[in-house]
């Protein structure tokens, strides 16, 4: 997996700076506003299904008892599900 949700946080961030930036004006700033929005519409979408895989893992390891697998989205580690995490109710 290249992104993961930590990439996701910085983008973000990136994003917000740009923002803040007061040399941006009139129609620049317009600009950097539409592309914020879009960015927050991406980002939105993400965070939702980051949290639909997650919840899919703690269901399926509840029932079989085992180690959530952490979705690889979720780590900062570009590997296929790198961190397991005991199930707690």
């Amino acid at each position: 997996m290249k992104n993961s949700m930590l990439d996701l946080h910085n983008h973000l961030f990136a994003q917000l700076e740009r923002l803040s930036d007061e040399s941006i004006k009139g129609d620049d700033l317009r600009e950097e506003l539409g592309r914020a929005k879009a960015v927050i519409g991406v980002a939105d979408v993400l965070v939702q299904n980051a949290t639909l895989m997650l919840e899919a893992e703690k269901v399926k390891s509840c029932k079989n008892e085992t180690l959530i697998k952490l979705p690889s989205v979720l780590s900062d580690c570009h590997e296929p599900r790198p961190h397991l995490q005991r199930v707690t109710n």
